[in-house]
Formats: structure tokens, C-alpha cells, sequence
């Protein structure tokens, strides 16, 4: 039993490692605002880390290009949420 539950705790921390490397390397990306899984991932992380990586791709990209989908300001889908 014991082995099991190291097995499902080993794949677990590496599952999240994984989607967590994936998600920052969306977020610290100087190339492609709108890759989709980088979204998707973006859509599934707490408010904190949400807002976070919204300022990580506005401070990337800025005026250069419109928010990708999550990072829009409520009262418009061209400005980029504050």
C-alpha cells in the first residue's frame, strides 16, 4: 500500500511540475501571446497567479498586440486588464 500511494504522490508532483513549467514558460514567452494551450493553462490557475502572468504577457507585449483571451479588461476586449 505503501508503495502505491509513493507511486500516485511521484506522479502527482510531476504532473504538476510539468503543467506549472509549461504554464510559466507561456508566461515568460517573448514570442506568441495567443499559444492555446498557454491560455487554457492560464485559464485554470488561481486568481493570484492569473493576474500574475496577465502582467508577465502585458509587460512582454504591451501596445505591440491585443490581450490574449483572460487578460481583457471588463470593460473592453481591446485593453488589457489592470
Amino acid at each position: 500500500m505503501k508503495k502505491l500511494l509513493r507511486i500516485i504522490l511521484i506522479v502527482v508532483i510531476a504532473a504538476v511540475a510539468l503543467i506549472g513549467q509549461r504554464w510559466y514558460s507561456y508566461v515568460t514567452n517573448m514570442t506568441d501571446p495567443f499559444d492555446e494551450v498557454g491560455i487554457n493553462l492560464q485559464s485554470y490557475m488561481p486568481a493570484p497567479l492569473r493576474h500574475w502572468g496577465c502582467m508577465q504577457l502585458k509587460q512582454n507585449f504591451g501596445n505591440k498586440t491585443l490581450p490574449p483571451y483572460g487578460c481583457q479588461s471588463p470593460d473592453s476586449g481591446t485593453k488589457w486588464v489592470d
